[in-house]
């Protein structure tokens, strides 16, 4: 390191040092040209040619206190240059922002072109959690926004599909808003060796089953359940009041809490749910009445007194009959879509394994209407619940990182529903081995989600891929990200004069 330090300073100060010996040659000319100084000058150019015959540069001390003194005035004036001048930053002027280049995103791909995410047809990011160099580690979560029509489905969903059959080590997860990428990918990846999963909210004949109680082990998964249920279902009850939506939370917690913890497994489901709450019914004149689940929660708390489900149950029969008819009546109005026979049938029981996708090679297709949001919620479910439980299963079996990474490639993101909390989990799965590849046709549609939690969202995605569109927000956002660029222009003038 010293010797580093000395070596600058010995290549910065060598000019000051070759004038000063010049300085020294320009002394001994000075000297050689006469006697007194009125002959000096007249000869001065007859001592430059004596003192420069030799190359070497004159050690007479006092020529040589000349050539320091020279030499130590230049470095002086310099330096008190140097301190006193202003900072510019020359053709920056206006801003520094400039069209990237391929050599810019070398150092974010990999070596190994299967081992990318594409993002266009010349740049991509690598898929290694590790880089060598951790300035260019970046994490794989991925804003894609588009219009309608842009190719956000044909130019990245597909392609990073057809990508993953030649990645070790990644299971997928696909939101398919038409059914078409089931038809066009599932047998390429199956033949890769992939388990292909298909839950379909179009087609029940055609899905396999999902049973969002089969993931139900603690309280807290009850907790979950009902926030992700209340968020994506109509509903909400009387005059924008969120009193409605709190006493419904807590009558659909006590009943999951009493079906988790008290029926068998092949009773744990949303038809067990439904035909409980057609079972329940309230008196407004008389307030001691007890329904058949007002029976079954009596029994339960001479039983157990101190039980989840039961003190949830107090605390929604704190309500009047005619307040309690009211609260029937909402959740009767959120549920009605589970009076389809087809969707009962299709939740009794689960097949899709949710939290096994991160520990082998799993495809996961999600398909659902891109023009009927009636059975939406259930995707939401499915993807909130993965997210939770392959973040818990990589803390507690894996080590906090899951085996076989996890990459969610969500089209249509705005039209799935809201996913509770996810602003937090896009900011924290990363480090699970899980990312999420969010397709948008505008920001705005996140922002009328997400609300102020978008910024949150968006700032968690270190790339953004902008396939073109006519919103204007997102343009505006577009252009701040941009930057301003300096641009040199030559405006020819021309003087006009008038002869009189």
């Amino acid at each position: 390191m010293k010797t580093e330090k000395l070596k600058k300073q010995l290549i910065l100060n060598l000019p000051y040092v070759l004038l000063g010996l010049l300085a020294t040659k320009l002394g001994e000319a000075w000297r050689m040209a006469g006697a007194d100084a009125s002959e000096r000058l007249l000869h001065l150019a007859d001592g430059l040619s004596l003192a420069f015959q030799s190359p070497w540069p004159s050690l007479q001390p006092q020529d040589l206190l000349l050539g320091i003194a020279v030499g130590a005035i230049l470095r002086l004036l310099v330096f008190e240059k140097s301190r006193n001048a202003k900072k510019y930053r020359h053709n920056e002027e206006y801003g520094s922002a400039r069209w990237g280049t391929h050599s810019d995103i070398v150092p974010f791909m990999d070596s190994d072109p299967w081992n990318n995410i594409i993002l266009t047809k010349t740049e991509s990011l690598t898929m290694a959690s590790r880089t060598k160099d951790p300035k260019n580690s970046r994490n794989k979560n991925v804003l894609v926004i588009g219009g309608s029509g842009s190719g956000k489905t044909r130019f990245f969903i597909k392609p990073n599909i057809m990508q993953c059959t030649k990645t070790k080590g990644t299971s997928i997860v696909v939101t398919d808003p038409k059914g078409t990428l089931i038809v066009e990918c599932g047998k390429l990846l199956a033949a890769a060796g992939y388990e292909v999963r298909v839950f379909n909210t179009i087609n029940f004949h055609k899905s396999m089953h999902y049973n969002p109680f089969a993931y139900i082990h603690s309280e807290k998964d009850i907790l979950k359940l009902v926030t992700v249920l209340i968020s994506n279902t109509k509903g909400e009850g009387k005059g924008g009041d969120d009193f409605w939506v709190k006493a419904e939370t807590l009558l659909y917690i006590a009943l999951i809490g009493y079906i988790h913890y008290e029926l068998p497994p092949d009773q744990q489901n949303f038809t067990t749910l439904i035909d409980m709450l057609n079972s329940m019914d309230a008196r407004e004149d008389d307030e001691d009445y007890q329904n058949e689940v007002d029976l079954k929660f009596a029994a339960l708390a001479q039983k157990k007194p101190g039980h989840f489900a039961v003190r949830q149950y107090a605390k929604y029969k704190m309500a009047a009959g005619k307040t309690a008819k009211s609260i029937l009546v909402s959740c009767g109005a959120r549920l009605a879509a589970f009076d389809i026979q087809e969707l009962r049938e299709i939740t009794e029981y689960d097949e899709l394994h949710l939290d096994t996708i991160g520990e082998k090679r799993t495809a996961l297709f999600l398909i659902m209407s891109d023009t009927d949001s009636s059975f939406n919620f259930l995707i939401s479910m499915a993807y909130s619940q993965m997210f939770n439980l392959l973040c818990e299963k990589a803390d507690d079996e894996h080590g906090g990182r899951l085996p076989v990474h996890v990459r969610c490639l969500i089209d249509e993101f705005a039209n799935i529903g809201q996913i509770p909390n996810f602003e937090r989990l896009i900011a924290t799965i990363r480090s699970r081995e899980i990312s999420a590849c969010i397709v948008l046709q505008a920001q705005s549609q996140l922002k009328a989600i997400y609300k102020d939690s978008a910024d949150t969202i968006v700032g968690n995605c270190d790339t953004l891929l902008f396939l073109g569109g006519k919103e204007k927000t997102t343009l505006k956002e577009m252009e701040e990200l941009l930057g301003k660029e300096t641009i040199d222009t030559v405006r020819p003038d021309r003087a006009l004069s008038k002869v009189v």
